[in-house]
């Protein structure tokens, strides 16, 4: 076996005992080195070059020993690895890559000097084994702290292969430690170069525009490398630290203000109105747009929270909705989201067998009105928003470089707030499965935009089934395809089509907008409806308020209703052992039941708080009637109820039967 050294300042970092000690050292040096079995090799110098001519006849290699080593290396079990290596050294030491891998497990449990002169015998083996050689820098500049020494094994990593973006990217990482900016940058260049998909590259880049004070830049160059990175490891989690801490150091700079501003003129111009800003601290949301024509005011308004963080990216959010309006209108597409009476008790009535079991678990009747509402209000904004949020998402990445940073804090507090409410075990016990699955489809979405955009991959913090992996998958390839060309008001397509493959389109209605639309307002505003009037009784509904008229009629036209008196009896009769909360429980009960609409002439109605009974039309009415005039009586009237004149009978009759 030969071996080839070429006589250079490197050579001499291999054996240092002959640096400057002339010629016949470095001999007798590489001699005693390459001596085997007692056998000495014969060393020549030709040309500047050492020829080395060892004997390997006493020595034997044994593969199966070193592909053995070799597994138990990468999976991280050095323990298994090491005396295997350290045998295979012993009777094979030619072999450089035993002893480059007994150089890696030294320096990975912290004997940085034993792995240095483990690498050394790996070199001195193969003076062009680059994994050696680059290793031996990393060596010198992570834990010896020698630059100099770490850039004389990276310009030679270059030397034997002028494609090692590697060496090329470390020797721009030592320069940038020696604060030599300008030639750390020509060297990360130089890597790119050569491989523009080293992760590590772009973190070195962004690390160094940040100390030269180009946040843009370092930004920029953090996402890139989180993009490039195929799983979490550890220098994911470097880069995403990194582009964290420089978003947040953009966001401080307060730009994105500005930034907000002049988007808002661009749209004044466009659409020929006003738009104005409101800090609102009792808004449902941390921003909320609110159209002029459906406001009827003469400016579109956007009110927000001050204090929210990042909420210049969504005041930005919100402009883009008006754009998007703006263009849907142009074409004549634009829709109005709506929720009416009949979609509001469809969806009370799929989830009263959830709600029967809430009860059992001894939740009041008010706190399930509260829920209702706020699980109807969450389910119809992911309906309507989540489609349309996409391709807002996509424009401001597209058209405002600059909010990034805003932008990717934003959607990570947004993505976090969702995680938690469709995983959190306090949540998941009390939200109907049905509608989780559905809301977690919904939130994939945006996950999945997110990893495209930004390269942080939140998919599997929402533990998705493989079904709502695959739905949200479906849905992202469908957006991808419209987004290519959309025309205006072609979201809400979308729309519609998610709703219907996720079985939601009985619970809202897609109007198209006209001068003659009867349901204008937003649907914030219809949310906030909900939020302010849970039990829908001041909602103005014609439809509602033409049955109700009807049915006050025939009312007054049987007179005195003594089958309704009779039902108060019973009623007054039960409740009077009966504590106001109790009372109260029953009758905000059946009000809920009463948003569905309760038939006088039907029967087979159930409550919770009154068991074992089952209850007409009428005989229901009367337990409303009586649990709220016990209960609420302030809030009587609002229920429309013409029976005044049959409690007073059943007052009567209930007395007397004391």
């Amino acid at each position: 076996m030969k071996i080839f050294l070429p006589i250079s300042e490197f050579l001499y970092e291999l054996f240092p005992n002959a640096k400057g000690a002339g010629e016949d050292v470095l001999i007798r040096e590489v001699r005693n080195f390459y001596s085997l079995g007692g056998v000495v090799p014969m060393v020549k110098i030709i040309d500047g070059m050492l020829e080395v001519s060892v004997n390997m006849d006493q020595a034997s290699t044994d593969e199966r020993d070193f592909k053995k080593a070799v597994s138990f290396c990468e999976n991280g079990d050095f323990e298994q690895a090491k005396p295997l290596l350290q045998a295979l050294a012993s009777r094979s030491p030619f072999n450089s890559e035993v002893h480059r891998l007994l150089g890696q497990i030294a320096s990975e449990q912290g004997m940085q000097d034993q792995a240095i002169d483990y690498l050394i015998d790996a070199l001195r083996w193969n003076p062009e084994n680059s994994f050696a050689i680059v290793m031996m820098g990393n060596i010198w500049a992570k834990f010896k702290r020698d630059i100099p020494t770490a850039m004389k094994y990276y310009e030679q990593a270059l030397v034997i292969d002028p494609q090692d973006y590697i060496a090329a990217n470390n020797t721009a990482a030592n320069l940038m430690q020696l604060r030599k900016f300008d030639e750390a940058e020509e060297w990360f260049q130089r890597a790119l170069s050569i491989n523009d998909s080293y992760p590590n590259t772009h973190y070195g880049l962004s690390v160094l525009s940040e100390q030269q004070g180009d946040l843009a830049s370092a930004f920029y160059s953090a996402i890139q490398a989180l993009k490039l990175i195929p799983k979490r490891d550890e220098m994911s989690k470097r880069c995403f630290v990194q582009a964290s801490e420089i978003a947040d150091l953009v966001v401080k700079q307060g730009r994105g203000a500005d930034e907000v501003r002049k988007f808002a003129k661009q749209m004044e111009l466009e659409l020929g109105k006003p738009v104005q800003f409101e800090e609102d601290s009792e808004i449902p949301t941390a921003a909320k747009l609110e159209v002029a024509e459906n406001h009827g005011r003469p400016f579109h308004l956007i009110k927000f929270k001050p204090t929210y963080p990042n909420v210049e990216h969504l005041q930005l959010h919100e402009l883009f909705h008006l754009k998007l309006i703006a263009e849907a209108r142009r074409e004549g597409h634009n829709m109005l989201f709506t929720v009416r009476k009949k979609q509001r008790e469809a969806f009370i009535r799929s989830l009263e067998k959830h709600v029967t079991k809430l009860n059992k678990m001894g939740y009041q009747a008010d706190s399930l009105s509260s829920y209702l509402t706020a699980l109807q209000e969450g389910l119809a904004r992911q309906i309507y928003n989540a489609p349309i949020d996409l391709f807002i998402e996509e424009l401001i990445h597209a058209d405002h470089p600059d909010m990034r940073p805003y932008q990717f804090q934003s959607l990570l507090a947004l993505m976090s707030e969702a995680v938690h409410a469709t995983t959190d075990p306090a949540i998941v016990e009390l939200t109907p499965a049905v509608i989780l699955s559905k809301s977690k489809t919904y939130n994939l979405l945006l996950a999945k935009q997110f990893h495209e955009l930004y390269g942080v991959d939140l998919t599997f913090s929402f533990k998705p089934s493989p079904a709502e992996l695959k739905l949200a998958q479906k849905f992202y390839d469908e957006f991808k395809e419209y987004r290519v060309d959309t025309a205006g008001g072609e979201e809400f397509e979308l729309v519609a089509n998610w709703a219907k493959d996720l079985e939601l389109d009985k619970y809202f209605e897609l109007i198209p907008e006209s001068p003659e639309s009867k349901f204008p307002e937003s649907l914030e505003d219809q949310v906030s409806a909900i939020e302010e009037d849970p039990l829908d009784a001041h909602r103005h509904d014609p439809e509602r308020e033409r049955e109700m008229d009807t049915f006050q009629e025939s009312q007054k036209a049987l007179g005195l209703n003594m089958a309704v008196v009779m039902f108060m009896v019973d009623a007054l009769q039960y409740f009077s052992d009966k504590p106001a909360s109790k009372i109260k429980e029953t009758a905000l009960e059946i009000a809920m039941l009463g948003t569905q609409g309760i038939r006088p002439d039907h029967k087979g109605y159930r409550l919770h708080h009154v068991p074992n009974k089952e209850f007409s039309g009428y005989h229901l009415l009367a337990y409303y009637y009586i649990s709220w005039k016990l209960a609420l009586p302030e809030m009587l009237e609002q229920l429309h109820l013409p029976y005044n004149d049959e409690y007073k009978l059943a007052e009567q009759l209930n007395t007397a039967k004391k």
